[in-house]
């Protein structure tokens, strides 16, 4: 018979408080009436970084955050006097490479069989990583509220005088030239806050990973041609001084040529805003067999040194940007950076300091494409054939502006302003090509296109969605529906009538 195996003997309680102290996942720490360590623990020799050693050779003051050390010092001498029984406070220790460590603390006095105070017993818990995330959470809502704010004097700015041409094309006495002049106020204020939209949706495509470059050969000096001409009317109407450095040779690699004007054009137009009127902008080009950099220099009002770490962050404004007319969302660096990291190129900005210019630089691997057949060939220009539309879309105004465009194009319209309205007539006089929008009352626009699939299928009628949601997802959606494809709100009345002339059925 197996003789019973022989447990160890259990630990003494003063062997298990030992235990307790040696393995805790807090700090302890044992100080004597004047603040000097008597028994500091591992974990709390670990939070603040100095040896056991180290730390009986130190106050908790001299550990403690300048800012901190008096209210400290009132808390313990408080103690003393037993006033309180303890205490427990956030607070920050200077850790022996000089770093600030948030702690929870707590503090307990230690007293003989008399009541006098003999020791202190300490308990801290490192909590940075939660003030840290705490932080990280204010600045966000802070930026979230500032972002609305802008955003919604971002578009008034062209609502005001939008309103304002609207009217004076309306009044009977405008003369013909006071009409012409309106409507070109009202297309091009459309056309910002269009941009402004655009803007919006590029960084969130970016941030999810959803936007596609369209890599071809590209000429650099066509990039940059696009990108001066997109720029030029704000740099002429503050009247600087504009240089442009080109290499001789011409300089062809693979990129998305939109994509890079519009980064090349976001830098332009930044300068030309934060430099004061008549400063110099310059704009040089390089090139080897390795890399392409692109330099933006101006001398305007610079950037502050603990701007610069956060300048390409979403919605991000250094205070003497914001304070120009011009300021704008804050999203232009952010797209620009997202933009040149999906070429897998970087950029980077340069500043001595408010007052001293900025400059701004892209660098792009070289690589060397030969331009394939497909991007030989132009696109056909659109034809005038004459097609029966159907515009289906339960805001009127959308619905009568964009079928009135089409008839003036020549096509025949019909327009209703809701789901079921827009099954009838597909019912009863079926047109080549529809465009329906998606949220309409009675019947939405998905289930229109679904219900009238089963009757007429693709090839018989063009289904186009119409509406203001734009997400990957969406556009799946309406494919999925039987829409043959799917734009997004607001929409060019020149892409819709090419895709009308460019349509087969």
């Amino acid at each position: 018979m197996a003789e019973p195996a022989h447990s160890p003997p259990p630990l003494t309680k003063d062997q298990q408080l030992r235990a307790v102290f040696e393995f805790a996942g807090v700090g302890i720490a044992v100080t004597a009436l004047d603040g000097r360590f008597v028994e500091p623990n591992p974990r709390f020799c670990e939070i603040l970084g100095y040896s056991a050693d180290e730390l009986r050779s130190r106050t908790f003051l001299d550990v403690t955050y300048p800012d901190e050390v008096d209210a400290t010092r009132a808390y313990m001498h408080d103690l003393i006097e037993g006033r309180i029984r303890g205490y427990k406070l956030e607070k920050r220790y200077v850790r022996a490479d000089g770093r600030a460590v948030w702690c929870d603390v707590s503090v307990t006095a230690l007293r003989r069989k008399d009541g006098a105070v003999s020791q202190f017993i300490g308990v801290i818990e490192d909590i940075s990583e939660r003030k840290a995330q705490a932080e990280a959470l204010r600045e966000m809502d802070r930026r979230k509220d500032e972002f609305l704010a802008i955003l919604s004097h971002e578009l008034r700015n062209p609502l005001a005088p939008i309103r304002q041409a609207a009217a004076i094309a309306a009044t009977p006495k405008a003369s013909e030239n006071e009409r012409r002049w309106a409507t070109e106020v009202i297309r091009r204020q459309v056309q910002t806050m269009a941009l402004l939209l655009d803007d919006l949706l590029d960084v969130s495509r970016i941030t999810r990973g959803t936007l596609q470059l369209r890599a071809t050969e590209a000429n650099l000096s066509e990039i940059i041609n696009a990108a001066i001409e997109t720029a030029r009317p704000l740099i002429d109407a503050r009247e600087h001084h504009f240089e442009v450095e080109m290499p001789r040779e011409p300089v062809l690699f693979q990129a998305d040529t939109l994509r890079l004007a519009q980064v090349l054009s976001n830098l332009l137009t930044n300068a030309a805003k934060y430099t004061n009127s008549g400063g110099s902008i310059r704009l040089v080009a390089e090139a080897d067999e390795r890399q392409v950099v692109l330099r933006v220099e101006d001398d305007g009002i610079g950037i502050a040194p603990e701007a610069l770490s956060r300048i390409f962050t979403m919605f991000s404004q250094a205070p003497e940007a914001q304070d120009r007319a011009q300021g704008g969302l804050g999203i232009g660096l952010a797209l620009a950076k997202g933009l040149v990291e999906l070429h897998e190129g970087t950029l980077e900005v340069r500043s001595d300091g408010p007052g001293r210019g900025s400059t701004f630089i892209v660098t792009l691997p070289h690589h060397h494409t030969r331009a394939s057949a497909a991007t030989q060939i132009a696109a056909p220009e659109p034809g005038s054939r004459k097609r029966r539309v159907l515009v289906a879309d339960d805001n009127r105004d959308a619905a009568d502006s964009l079928a009135l465009i089409l008839k003036m194009q020549g096509h025949d319209v019909r327009v209703v302003y809701d789901g079921a309205k827009a099954m009838e007539a597909l019912r009863e006089n079926p047109p080549e090509i529809a465009l329906l929008d998606i949220g309409m009352p009675e019947m939405n626009g998905y289930d229109v296109a679904r219900t009238i699939r089963q009757t007429i299928p693709k090839g018989r009628l063009t289904l186009i969605a119409v509406t203001g949601w734009g997400q990957k997802h969406d556009v799946t959606r309406a494919l999925d529906a039987g829409f043959d494809c799917h734009f997004t709100k607001p929409v060019d009345p020149m892409s819709v009538a090419a895709l009308l002339s460019a349509t087969p059925v």
